[in-house]
């Protein structure tokens, strides 16, 4: 029953994802970057077993997602959120009632089968911007575990980052927006829009910094700054700025796809933390 609650969070947290205006990235207000709503909901639909399988390791929930993903859409629309949430789904799927406590033991055990996974899952996905790392690179065999090759890029990479400091981002900036969204009475898409500019704003999109340069990186995080003061000050009442932002960052080709895969992993860790309370409450 678990795995079943763990699929269905985790396509309902791509769905909130890709229905809320998110500068530079895909969602109902605008396609972009060659990829369309259907093809984010088709691999969605498409991972999410994969990825919630009972038993399964990390780097197999993270390799079948994407192959899954190539069979349905024929591209890579979510490899950054399979990374991020195959730890989340294989700790929410131990039976604690702690997410946090479950993950830090997922991410504590990853060894070299599950980077050996990875590292074939990230080939077949072939992300822009992959570039060649000068140890524990992706295009030769794993060498090491996958928490050593995520130690090895945290300093140049956010989703790495995640998993040597037990996703500090999302349990952190991403949980604290999203409750102060609800807090204020915000109402959905606009939680989902909030997490993903304090995201924008809180440090240089990675995946515009690795294809476009940090200081691309930093002009979209000064304008995100700005649009979450907005966001603040105007509530909902700012869909015109968001979306005038969009296309300026679409016609520039910048996708701040980090901000987007760490707004999803929030999601699905959110709904994973009260799944695992009302089973825990059940019991």
């Amino acid at each position: 029953m678990i795995s079943a609650e763990i699929a269905e969070a985790f396509y309902a947290s791509c769905c909130d994802e890709i229905e809320a205006p998110k500068p530079g990235n895909v969602h109902i207000f605008a396609d972009g970057h060659g990829m369309t709503v259907a093809d984010f909901l088709a691999s969605a639909r498409a991972a999410a077993g994969p990825l919630a399988a009972a038993g399964a390791s990390v780097g197999a929930r993270i390799l079948g997602a994407v192959e899954a993903t190539f069979a349905a859409a024929g591209m890579n629309t979510n490899l950054g959120i399979l990374l991020l949430c195959a730890p989340l789904a294989m700790a929410a799927g131990t039976g604690g009632s702690d997410l946090q406590v479950a993950l830090k033991d997922v991410l504590s055990g990853l060894d070299r089968a599950d980077a050996d996974q990875a590292f074939r899952a990230i080939r077949l996905a072939n992300p822009g911007g992959l570039g060649e790392a000068p140890r524990y690179d992706v295009r030769g065999a794993a060498e090491v575990s996958l928490l050593e090759a995520m130690a090895e890029a945290a300093e140049r990479d956010r989703i790495a980052l995640q998993y040597v400091t037990n996703f500090r981002d999302v349990f952190a900036t991403g949980t604290a927006a999203l409750e102060e969204a609800r807090r204020r009475g915000l109402k959905s898409p606009w939680p989902t829009a909030a997490v993903y500019l304090n995201f924008l704003a809180a440090f240089p999109d990675t995946h515009v910094t690795r294809k476009h340069g940090l200081a691309a990186a930093r002009e979209i995080q000064r304008e995100a700054q700005e649009m979450l003061s907005i966001l603040e000050m105007r509530g909902t009442d700012c869909l015109n700025e968001l979306l005038s932002f969009d296309r300026r960052l679409k016609s520039l080709r910048r996708n701040p796809g980090t901000s987007a895969d760490l707004t999803v992993a929030t999601l699905f860790a959110d709904r994973l933390h009260k799944i695992l309370l009302k089973n825990h409450n059940d019991a």
